[in-house]
């Protein structure tokens, strides 16, 4: 049973930074593309980052030069630099690929002073 646990969510000043983590058993983690997703409070999911299995990265235009992607065999990280209270919200992190769509629980990220 694949399984995803994402970790490293908090509480951070506006300017500050987070690392959030994303777990993966019962899977090749390295087979499949990986995405962060977010959703805020009455607000729509929305995607926030990608990593292809081979590391070619993408990002949403409001987060383009201040979150940064990375993976190695059986993790994924979302680095969150120069964090708005605009980016508050739950994180997720999903994993992707042929005969496979498997989410993790999600992990709150506010950001406030």
């Amino acid at each position: 049973q694949v399984q995803l646990v994402e970790s490293g969510g908090g509480l951070v000043q506006p300017g500050g930074s987070l690392r959030l983590s994303c777990a993966a058993s019962g899977v090749i983690f390295s087979r499949y593309a990986i995405r962060w997703y977010r959703q805020a409070p009455g607000k729509a999911r929305e995607w926030v980052a990608y990593i292809s299995s081979s590391g070619l990265t993408s990002y949403v235009d409001s987060v383009k030069g201040r979150f940064s992607i990375s993976r190695d065999n059986a993790m994924a990280y979302l680095q969150m630099n120069s964090l708005k209270p605009e980016d508050t919200a739950v994180y997720y992190c999903n994993a992707a690929g042929p005969g496979l769509d498997s989410w993790g629980q999600g992990t709150q990220v506010t950001v406030s002073s």
